[in-house]
């Protein structure tokens, strides 16, 4: 069955960067697309990346489109969200997650995404 934690978070400064990873148990991060999502204070759950399988495709949400890179090491099993220019907006819990829709089309839409993590916060302020 398959297992995620994610890791990196952490307060930063505006502008500042960090590195997200998601860390898989109990399969292989390469058999499926992968994506991350977050939810701030008071707001609802945004899907803002995902890779597919083979890392043929990848999809950013316009809100992190240009500042965020997701990518995946899978001698490692294990997805990357590498954040930077990070505004104060950006503040959330960020979750990995797996991507059940078909394989290699993976889309930024929450309900097709199971098995996710305790998730990583992540808090922007001066």
């Amino acid at each position: 069955q398959l297992q995620l934690v994610e890791s990196g978070g952490g307060l930063v400064q505006p502008r500042g960067s960090l590195r997200l990873s998601c860390t898989a148990s109990g399969s292989t991060l390469d058999n499926y697309d992968m994506g991350w999502f977050r939810q701030g204070p008071g707001k609802e759950r945004e899907v803002i990346s995902c890779i597919s399988t083979g890392n043929i495709r990848t999809l950013y949400a316009d809100s992190v489109k240009g500042r965020f890179t997701i990518s995946r090491d899978i001698a490692k099993n294990t997805v990357y969200l590498q954040i930077n220019s990070l505004k104060p907006e950006d503040t959330a819990i960020y979750h990995c997650a797996r991507y059940w829709g078909p394989s290699s089309l993976c889309t930024l839409q929450l309900g097709r995404y199971d098995s996710w993590g305790q998730g990583t916060r992540v808090t922007v302020s001066p």
